[in-house]
C-alpha cells in the first residue's frame, strides 16, 4: 500500500490501511488515520493529525509552516477531521503559535490551488473552489461555498450556508445564508443552498424577512439589528440576526443595493 519511492519518517503514525503514492513524504510528527489515500508528490508535515478517509491529490501540501513573520518555529498544529478531499496543489498551513491549531472539519472539498492559512477554522461540508485564498484566523461555517479565485481577509467570519460568487473579495464578515458579490457586498439569500439543505418554506420566508429588516430597511445596521432581535426569536432567522449583532470590529458586508430587488431575484 506504500509506493517504494515514498518517504515516511519512522516516527510518523500511519494506519496500516493508508495508501501512499509515488514520491509522497510524511514527516515525523504526522498522524494519518485509517483509509486515507495519498496520490503522488503529496507532502504532509508539521504537528498534523489527520482523521479517517481523507484523500490528498498530487502536489497537496498540508501542515506546512505559516506564512507569518511572527512565526518562530513553535510546535503549532493542524487538525483534520474525516472524509475531506484535498485536490491538486492545495495548501493548508498549521497555526502560528504553540498550543494553537488550524482546524479542518469533516466532508469538505478543497479544490485545486486553493489556500487555507494559519489558525483558520473550517466546519463541515464546505466547498473551496479552485484558486480561492483564505487568510489567517478566518472561520468558515458549515456548508459554505467559496467560489473560484475569491479572496478572504484575515479574521473574517463566513457564515453557515453562505456563498461567495466567483472572483468576489471580502474583508468584512459574510452573514450566514447570504450571497457575496464583488467587494464586501451581498446581493440576497442563497436560496438554492437553503432548499438543498432542507430548510422549510416557513424558515426561508422568515430568513427573507430578517434579511430585509437588516439590510434593506434603509436604517443603520445597528438600529435594524436591534429591531430584528425583537422580531425573530428562533431558527435560522435568529441565527442570521445574532451573527450580525456579534460582528467583528471590521463590520458586516452590506447589501449591494437596498432598492434593487432584481439583485435578490437573480441570487435566488
Amino acid at each position: 500500500m506504500i509506493h517504494p519511492t515514498a518517504i515516511i519518517h519512522p516516527k510518523a503514525q500511519v494506519h496500516s490501511s493508508v495508501v501512499v503514492g509515488p514520491y509522497s513524504v510524511i514527516d515525523a510528527e504526522v498522524v494519518v488515520g485509517r483509509d486515507c489515500w495519498l496520490g503522488p508528490h503529496v507532502y504532509l508535515t508539521g504537528k498534523t493529525v489527520i482523521g479517517a478517509g481523507n484523500r490528498f491529490f498530487s502536489g497537496a501540501v498540508v501542515g506546512e509552516a505559516p506564512q507569518d513573520l511572527k512565526y518562530k518555529g513553535d510546535p503549532s498544529g493542524l487538525r483534520v477531521g474525516d472524509h475531506n478531499t484535498f485536490r491538486e496543489h492545495c495548501t493548508v498551513h498549521r497555526a502560528n503559535f504553540a498550543g494553537e491549531e488550524t482546524i479542518i472539519g469533516n466532508n469538505n472539498l478543497l479544490m485545486a490551488g486553493c489556500h487555507v492559512a494559519h489558525n483558520c477554522i473550517l466546519g463541515d461540508h464546505i466547498i473551496l473552489v479552485n484558486g480561492c485564498l483564505i487568510a489567517g484566523h478566518v472561520e468558515v461555517g458549515d456548508r459554505a461555498v467559496v467560489s473560484g479565485n475569491c479572496l478572504v481577509h484575515q479574521f473574517v467570519r463566513i457564515g453557515t450556508l453562505s456563498m461567495m460568487q466567483g472572483g468576489s473579495a471580502i474583508s468584512k464578515d459574510l452573514p450566514p445564508f447570504s450571497v457575496a458579490r464583488g467587494d464586501n457586498h451581498i446581493c440576497g439569500l442563497n436560496t438554492i443552498g437553503l432548499r438543498r439543505a432542507g430548510l422549510t418554506s416557513e424558515q426561508r420566508l422568515e430568513l427573507k424577512k430578517a434579511y430585509h429588516t437588516l439590510f434593506r430597511s434603509g436604517r443603520s445596521l445597528r438600529t435594524a439589528s436591534e429591531e430584528a432581535r425583537g422580531l425573530f426569536s428562533s431558527g435560522p432567522a435568529r441565527q442570521l440576526v445574532d451573527f450580525v449583532a456579534t460582528a467583528a470590529k471590521r463590520g458586516v458586508c452590506a447589501d449591494i443595493s437596498a432598492h434593487d430587488q432584481a439583485d435578490e431575484t437573480e441570487a435566488e
